[in-house]
This record gives C-alpha cells, sequence and structure tokens, in this order.
C-alpha cells in the first residue's frame, strides 16, 4: 500500500488531480478493508472465542491511542482484536450489517439512531477532546483575531479562505456540516475540497494547499511534527467532541462476539482502561481525557 500511495502522488500534480488520487487511494483501500472483513469472517467462524472485530474512527486510529489499549486487552484475555478505521459513517454501517462486533465512534446523533434502529447496545461514553480549526501559520483569513465561531465559519465559506473537507461522513464532516447549517451557508465551491479522506490525510493536505480545515484534537497533536498548520480557533463549547462505544446487538446478528465486545467496553470504560487513556499523551499533551472521574 506504502509503494501503491508513493506511485500515485508521483503520477499527479497539485491540486484537485492530488486530490482525485487521494480518492483513488480511498477506494483502493476500502477495497482492501472489505476483503480483510471478508477473511475475518471466515476467521471468527473457526476462533470465534478469541477474535473481536471493531470498526473506529480514522481519528481514533490516528492518534495512536489505539496501540496503548490494545496489547494490555489482548493479553489480558489473550485474543486477538482487528480493528477497521473509517470515519463514523461507515464505521455505523459495518455495525449494522454485523461485519463487527464492536463500534468506536465520535458522532452522538448518528450513535443514538444506530441504537434506535436496535443495532446497538450498551452505549456507553468512553472520552472527549475538542475540535479545532487550523490553518496556515499566517492566517490569511484572519481567522485568530475572531472571538465567534459563526463569524469564523462564514469567513472561511467564503471563496478566497481555501478549505479542505474529510466528505467522508465521518464524526468531523457531520460536526463541519453541522457548522456550515448553523450559519445557513454553503461553502463556495471554487475553494472548498471535499476529500473523502481520513483526518490524517485531510491535515496532510491542507497542509499542502495551506488551506484551512476541521479536526479532532487528538489527531492533530498526533501530526503536529508532519505539518506546519497552526491552531487558529478553539474552545467553543460547540467543539466539544465526545466518544462512545458500543457492542453490536447479537439479536440482530447472532454471529457477533457479544460476549468479547461487552468485555472491551468494560475494559476502556474501566479504571484500568481509563487510566490508560488519561496517561497516554504526545508532545506533552494529553490527545483525550477520559470520562471516569
Amino acid at each position: 500500500m506504502l509503494m501503491m500511495n508513493r506511485a500515485l502522488c508521483n503520477f499527479v500534480g497539485n491540486g484537485h488531480s492530488k486530490i482525485k488520487a487521494f480518492k483513488l487511494m480511498n477506494r483502493i483501500k476500502h477495497i482492501l478493508c472489505f476483503c480483510t472483513l471478508s477473511l475475518l469472517s471466515l476467521t471468527s467462524i473457526s476462533h470465534a472465542d478469541n477474535v473481536l472485530r471493531m470498526s473506529t474512527t480514522t481519528s481514533t486510529d490516528n492518534s495512536g491511542l489505539l496501540n496503548q489499549l490494545h496489547p494490555v486487552f489482548e493479553n489480558q484475555f489473550n485474543i486477538k482484536l482487528f480493528v477497521i478505521a473509517v470515519g463514523t459513517g461507515k464505521a455505523l454501517k459495518l455495525g449494522e450489517n454485523g461485519d463487527v462486533d464492536v463500534v468506536f465512534v465520535h458522532a452522538p446523533a448518528a450513535e443514538l439512531a444506530f441504537v434506535d434502529k436496535g443495532y446497538g447496545i450498551d452505549r456507553t461514553a468512553v472520552m472527549h477532546n475538542d475540535f479545532v480549526i487550523v490553518g496556515p501559520a499566517a492566517d490569511p483569513a484572519h481567522i485568530k483575531s475572531r472571538q465567534n465561531l459563526n463569524e469564523v465559519m462564514n469567513i472561511l465559506g467564503q471563496a478566497t479562505t481555501p478549505f479542505v473537507s474529510r466528505g467522508d461522513d465521518s464524526g468531523t464532516h457531520k460536526k463541519e456540516k453541522s457548522l456550515w447549517k448553523a450559519v445557513g451557508i454553503q461553502p463556495a465551491a471554487d475553494n472548498y475540497f471535499s476529500v473523502g479522506q481520513g483526518m490524517g490525510a485531510v491535515l496532510k493536505i491542507a497542509d499542502e494547499k495551506q488551506a484551512y480545515t476541521l479536526t479532532d484534537r487528538g489527531t492533530y497533536i498526533s501530526m503536529q511534527d508532519k505539518i506546519q498548520l497552526d491552531i487558529v480557533f478553539e474552545g467553543d463549547p460547540a467543539l466539544f467532541n465526545p466518544y462512545h462505544i458500543m457492542a453490536v446487538n447479537p439479536e440482530k446478528h447472532m454471529h457477533v462476539n457479544y460476549g468479547l465486545a461487552k468485555k472491551y467496553i468494560d475494559f476502556v470504560t474501566g479504571q484500568q482502561g481509563q487510566q490508560l487513556i488519561a496517561d497516554y499523551k504526545l508532545h506533552g499533551q494529553p490527545l483525550f481525557y477520559p470520562y471516569a472521574p
């Protein structure tokens, strides 16, 4: 996959051509992802007691937090945990289809709809951070001097201020759409780039284009040494970003491993998991805050 990414990036230039290449890579990754899921489904038939399949967001995965949590959980319960990192919308769809056992995402309205339809159970708060708006250090749109989020979104909606959108039905994309809706505008098409990529890729594209974007703070911190973007707006209550976990309902899909899903939920929301979340820092900064007191 790394060689494929490099080849495509070398093939195209900047701007829309590069974004098209990123979208192509994304489609290829999704094909490989679903091929992996098919193999995992076969694996789970013969090893159902020690395999847990989880869909989660790219922001959770990109942050590196799962590398802190999962070895501890796997060793403690002698299991193998397979992670599919996609946007929240796709992560929930995998749960709806019964392709995973547990879903770990950050879009409360979509999560509640998932539960209300009977696909998810045991929804529990795990952690939170916040969304921030990042952009070029020079801040050509003068966002840093603004105090009001609605004013910021109006400025970002203008054609003179390039903006990169996840465009992937993720929790971050859902939040972005709600912020545009709050000010009643559609961003100008000329400089609005909807790329259909995960958070890490979006930050790299925004950095290359010297554009603005909305990101969760955790992923931004994890990539600070790879990009030259600054936080230009933060702290508004509307930018609060909670993460919840849910088991896929075994009444909808009898083959799911509810027993292990419940153990994982208890682990990440229990004292040990919450302490691991609290202790996880990069560049001296916490990426997430646990919900347990």
